[in-house]
């Protein structure tokens, strides 16, 4: 997961932002399927945690 998208859904948490919570959620399933469907998966990017 990209840092700055866990920083955004960190901060939703923190705020109790359901909606936001639920977009950023979205937003990642989308992006790691269209990844993961585009034969990269092995290409992934990790967070650097």
């Amino acid at each position: 997961m990209p840092i700055w998208l866990s920083n955004q859904i960190m901060r939703a948490f923190n705020k109790r932002d359901r909606r936001q919570i639920r977009l950023l959620n979205d937003c990642w399933f989308f992006y790691y399927n269209r990844q993961w469907t585009n034969g990269t998966s092995s290409q992934l990017p990790r967070s650097k945690s």
